[in-house]
């Protein structure tokens, strides 16, 4: 995968030193100039800027590089980490969605089922996979190989990467809630070990939908949210300009998720996002999930049950208190002398 010339918002001043920097060195070949001094002063300044910019990023500004068009994908980490893959379609009642890909790989020799959600890379291909937000048939498409998965005895690593699921009149029409509501009540008791990664966007539902599991990893720059940042500053604000504020209150990004015990690892990327070295990427999720797996198979199906029915039920935090004791009505004397 190249590296992006995409550039968000945040990083225009990272841009520009660039530009200075090209046209400095251009300046140099073309006419036999010595300007190194000059050069290592802006290459040095380049490097400061990274280290402020990325070294401090918040919450919105996760959520734009986790947007990162440029970012790897489900296939790309398929085609890295897994050999053999053989995916598999359908979901033998309405049709086949590729919102959501899924099939048989092989992991460091052992055989799994990998299910995950796939955006596009260009308009044409964004269409075809709906911009990553998966129709009804996905879900039941992901459930359908969860299950055969369970009956081989096969291990299921979900990669999660969606703004949500669709929520055209066709999607409700054919019941996504309830395919997404059905999905996590079923991988709840699934009896083989369950692996979720968040590899970019990990948005409501759509997310939920394949991602209750024994060990849920995000990447350091993705997030897992109950409603995207422009829908809740829509909600509460009646402004989608309030997203940075609402990114900010949702606590979405990894380290909040992590703190929350909402999530159980976050998997380091490199300065500036996943898109900057996706084999650094590749590499750290491939040793992650061979750790993961080699502690997992060792647990027999009803510890792996009820450690993931415990690990969901302990997540939110809340506060218990008691209501406070009403004080009996007073009675004045006559009523008393009437009783």
């Amino acid at each position: 995968m190249e590296k992006s010339e995409y550039v968000l918002d945040f990083e225009k001043p990272l841009r520009d030193l660039d530009k200075q920097l090209a046209q400095l060195t251009k300046l140099s070949v073309e006419n036999k100039v010595d300007v190194s001094e000059e050069i290592a002063a802006i290459e040095k300044k380049i490097e400061a800027t990274k280290r402020s910019l990325y070294s401090n990023l918040n919450a919105w500004q996760k959520v734009q590089i986790a947007r990162h068009p440029k970012r790897p994908y489900s296939l790309d980490y398929i085609g890295e980490i897994f050999d053999d893959f053989e995916e598999l379609h359908g979901d033998r009642i309405y049709g086949d969605d590729h919102a959501i890909i899924g099939g048989t790989a092989f992991l460091a020799g052992e055989a799994v089922m990998i299910i995950g959600q796939q955006k596009g890379r260009d308009t044409k291909e964004n269409l075809k996979r709906n911009f990553g937000c998966p129709h009804p048939e996905g879900y039941r498409k992901a459930l359908r190989l969860m299950k055969m998965a369970e009956r081989f005895g096969l291990p299921v690593i979900t990669l999660i990467d969606t703004p949500g699921a669709f929520p055209g009149i066709a999607s409700e029409e054919r019941h996504v809630a309830e395919a997404i509501a059905v999905n996590i009540r079923e991988m709840s008791v699934l009896e083989v070990p369950i692996v979720s990664v968040i590899l970019g966007e990990g948005g409501s539902g759509g997310a939920l939908g394949i991602g209750v599991a024994d060990r849920v990893l995000i990447f350091e720059n993705a997030y897992y949210s109950v409603i995207s940042p422009e829908g809740c500053a829509a909600i509460l604000w009646k402004d989608r300009a309030n997203s940075p504020e609402a990114a900010e209150a949702l606590k979405l990004d990894a380290h909040h998720l992590l703190e929350l015990e909402i999530v159980d690892e976050v998997l380091e990327e490199p300065f500036g996002g996943a898109h900057n070295d996706p084999q650094k990427c590749f590499s750290v999720l491939r040793a992650a999930l061979r750790q993961h797996f080699s502690g997992l198979k060792k647990v027999s199906a009803d510890k792996l049950l009820n450690g993931r029915y415990e690990k969901f039920r302990k997540m939110g935090v809340y506060a218990e208190e008691a209501e406070p004791r009403q004080p009996a009505p007073e009675t004045t004397g006559s009523r008393t002398q009437q009783s």
